[in-house]
């Protein structure tokens, strides 16, 4: 079961770019935590059934994102 805290992270990212200040400033400011703290809960909530059933759209995109980066860095090795 998602925390209210989860859902609020899932919330942000979807749409974070609406936010004057720069991501890192708008974590703080929003949600109250270290840009770090955020990041940390994020790859978590990617692995959790919950964050997919909440939010499918925005968490399958950051899945994208995260095994798109991995086959990036992967190759340049």
């Amino acid at each position: 079961m998602l925390s209210d805290f989860d859902r609020r992270i899932l919330d942000f990212e979807r749409s974070w770019w609406l936010f004057e200040a720069s991501k890192d400033r708008a974590i703080t400011e929003e949600l109250g935590v270290s840009s770090a703290e955020y990041y940390r809960r994020l790859r978590e909530l990617l692995t959790d059934p919950d964050a997919d059933a909440y939010d499918p759209l925005t968490v399958r995109r950051l899945r994208r994102m995260q095994t798109s980066a991995r086959s990036v860095r992967t190759a340049g090795e």
